[in-house]
């Protein structure tokens, strides 16, 4: 079995942003020659998360109300008393850092419709993926 790894960064101007980070992962499969296999996604930060969804501009905007009604960035939060992004911390935590998707004839196996998008919830930041490639 053939283990490939790429890591790349990408950066957030605003506290809240959704990137989406699809041609980055799709760029390392295809760089890894894997044809079948499996794909992880790892970010390893504690106040952005993955997911897979749409990328159009009115569901930014929806994402970002979404966001704000489930965890207001203004809230009364005990870790705001020594570092001023609990929000952030409890947004990531409701989302993960891996996602794990399949390679089937060197392509990432994905919906139509399905974008790999990083949510950051503490910029502007630079932050750093990590992409582990599995297979044959």
């Amino acid at each position: 079995m053939k283990v490939f790894t790429r890591e790349f960064t990408v950066t957030s101007r605003g506290r809240r942003e959704v990137i989406n980070i699809t041609d980055y992962v799709e760029a390392a499969v295809r760089e890894s020659g894997v044809r079948n296999g499996l794909v992880l996604v790892f970010l390893p930060h504690a106040t952005a998360g993955l997911f897979a969804n749409e990328d159009e501009p009115r569901i930014r905007k929806d994402y970002e109300g979404l966001f704000e009604r489930l965890v207001p960035e203004n809230g009364d939060y005990e870790h705001n008393k020594i570092d001023n992004n609990a929000d952030a911390h409890l947004l990531a935590s409701l989302f993960k850092q891996f996602f794990v998707l399949p390679i089937i004839d060197g392509r990432i196996v994905r919906g139509t419709w399905q974008e790999i998008l990083l949510a950051d919830f503490d910029g502007p930041r630079t932050r750093r993926v990590v992409v582990l490639v599995l297979g044959e």
